[in-house]
């Protein structure tokens, strides 16, 4: 079993989520997940776990997985808390990069940047991904890269419909760009600022993230 194959099933169970298709509270089968997406139970059972992780779904014995209802206001505050993580991170990456990281940093950086000019959404994502991984590889903080990751693997189904926001991958490589500066001139304050910006979501981002969940519910509806 690759692990593409497995995160190609997760993704396409975090949009139906995400769209409101498996409602909440409902039971998810995984034998018909498999035939929906034409592939055995293992993908599948291995996709639910993941989710299951992040919080998406609750796995209960005799009872299989259970979708868990997300609404706006607790969405919000896990962008609220990403945030100043994130900005911590960008502090202590600042303050403590090496020439390791900064190699490491740049070539994500450059991948994004196809990404975006290719307007290639989903690899644009994971490109994101692994650059956001890159910065707190680069605080040298062990206990910070653990709960930076742990609570951006929570975020991943919103944050992948957040790009779909008209012209939101456009704007994120270039806060990508303005984050980069700041952290190799070792500008500890302006790094800080600049990803805690980058990731909350607050006033008109938040009611683009929030207009996002509800039209595609609403598009899963029709």
């Amino acid at each position: 079993m690759s692990e593409n194959a497995v995160r190609k099933v997760r993704d396409q169970i975090e949009d139906a989520l995400v769209s409101g298709e498996f409602a909440p509270n409902g039971r998810l089968d995984e034998v018909q997940l498999a035939t929906r997406f034409g592939v055995s139970r293992t993908p599948v059972r291995e996709a639910l776990m993941q989710l299951s992780a992040i919080g998406m779904i609750e796995l209960r014995p005799r009872r299989g997985a259970i979708v868990v209802a997300h609404g706006p206001a607790q969405i919000y505050e896990m962008f609220e808390v990403m945030a100043e993580l994130e900005g911590l991170a960008g502090a202590h990456a600042a303050r403590r990069l090496t020439d390791e990281d900064r190699n490491s940093i740049s070539k994500a950086h450059d991948r994004c940047r196809a990404a975006a000019e290719a307007a290639d959404l989903d690899g644009y994502y994971y490109e994101n991904e692994a650059f956001h991984v890159a910065i707190y590889a680069a605080t040298h903080s062990g206990f910070l890269a653990e709960q930076c990751g742990a609570l951006h693997r929570r975020l991943r189904p919103f944050r992948r419909l957040q790009l779909r926001v008209p012209n939101r991958l456009k704007a994120s490589f270039e806060e990508h760009d303005r984050v980069t500066t700041a952290i190799f001139s070792g500008d500890a304050e302006a790094a800080k600022a600049r990803l805690r910006a980058h990731v909350i979501v607050q006033g008109d981002r938040f009611g683009d993230l929030v207009a996002a969940y509800e039209q595609a519910r609403l598009r899963q509806a029709v």
